[in-house]
């Protein structure tokens, strides 16, 4: 092969590495046409834990960095004052209830004899004046007889009368039993103290300082011995589920996204590794790019936020990381 065609061979191998060279930019162009990037990072939503009763605290049982669980105890507060609290209603609801059963059942049948035989006697003592009275009236008549002697004969009757009345009102009421009214009455005062029992018991319950649900203790802000009440926080969690990504996209590609868009979520810190998540929120109103997001060209930009749902079993995203979010619309929703 003589000079001038080894030179053309050359020329032809230059144009077709540059061809290729083209073709693969011109391919990658168009497959970045279909990626939307955005960055963000992982959201912090925080809670103030704080007592729902007033006390000195006794016990905590966390310390920061901590993770904790839904419905786990975090802290105590001193239970004397409230226990005493509760004992006392206990004993008033026990006494009362005591009361209103002895209303409902009525007299007893003891009663009820005692109130009969004090009847009878009753009867017997006034048919006794009664007599008495009538024979010395007809005495009087005849003058066989003083008008004192006839006097007390009367006044003794008309007492014998009356007590013969009394006993028999007595007897009456035994048999009839509590009035309604006063069950009532008694049923009503037995509810008011179960109420405040009831209250009470929650007061005491409110002693205790259950975790929300899963996160990290951030802060622990009271220490035993300290004074604690509803207004007063004694710990910060950093809740961790759901976990999402605060991100944001400009107004030219907002069109371009939608809830329910599968993402891929990388992280600095795990360069070599992806997370798998999800448009879940897109705000409906637009704001100015935070100082978070680290693109130039966006922060005079107005943008919409985005919440993307993360799955991290791993538990290797941490809150605050920044991350990088990616859209592939060909992918984004099956």
């Amino acid at each position: 092969m003589n000079p001038i065609q080894r030179r053309l061979l050359a020329i032809i191998a230059v144009a077709l590495v540059f061809a290729s060279f083209f073709y693969y930019l011109q391919k990658k162009s168009e497959n970045n046409s279909n990626l939307l990037v955005l960055y963000g990072h992982v959201d912090i939503r925080q809670v103030n834990l704080a007592f729902n009763a007033a006390g000195r605290i006794e016990r905590l049982y966390v310390q920061e960095g901590d993770e904790v669980k839904e419905g786990q105890l975090l802290a105590e507060l001193e239970r004397e004052r409230y226990e005493a609290n509760v004992n006392r209603l206990k004993a008033q609801v026990e006494a009362q209830k005591a009361v209103l059963a002895a209303l409902q059942a009525g007299t007893r049948k003891q009663q009820i004899e005692a109130a009969k035989a004090a009847v009878q006697k009753a009867e017997v003592l006034f048919q006794n004046t009664e007599r008495e009275y009538l024979r010395l009236k007809r005495l009087l008549e005849g003058n066989a007889v003083s008008r004192q002697a006839f006097e007390g004969a009367e006044t003794a009757y008309q007492a014998a009368q009356h007590d013969l009345k009394s006993a028999q009102e007595v007897l009456s009421l035994a048999i009839e039993g509590p009035r309604k009214e006063d069950i009532e009455a008694a049923r009503a005062t037995l509810a008011s103290y179960e109420a405040a029992l009831e209250y009470a018991l929650q007061e005491l319950k409110d002693t205790r300082l259950y975790a929300p649900s899963n996160g990290i203790v951030e802060n622990r802000l009271l220490e035993p011995g300290d004074m604690a009440g509803p207004n007063i926080p004694v710990l910060t969690l950093a809740l961790r589920e759901p976990l999402w990504v605060r991100c944001y996209v400009d107004e030219p590609n907002l069109g371009k996204i939608r809830p329910g868009m599968k993402t891929t979520i990388l992280s600095d810190s795990f360069p070599n590794k992806t997370y798998e998540g999800r448009i879940g929120y897109i705000s409906p109103t637009a704001e100015f790019t935070p100082k978070p997001v680290e693109t130039t060209e966006l922060r005079t930009k107005l943008v919409y936020q985005v919440r993307v749902f993360v799955k991290d079993s791993q538990n290797e995203l941490r809150l605050g990381m920044p991350v990088t979010v990616k859209i592939d619309y060909q992918k984004a929703v099956e």
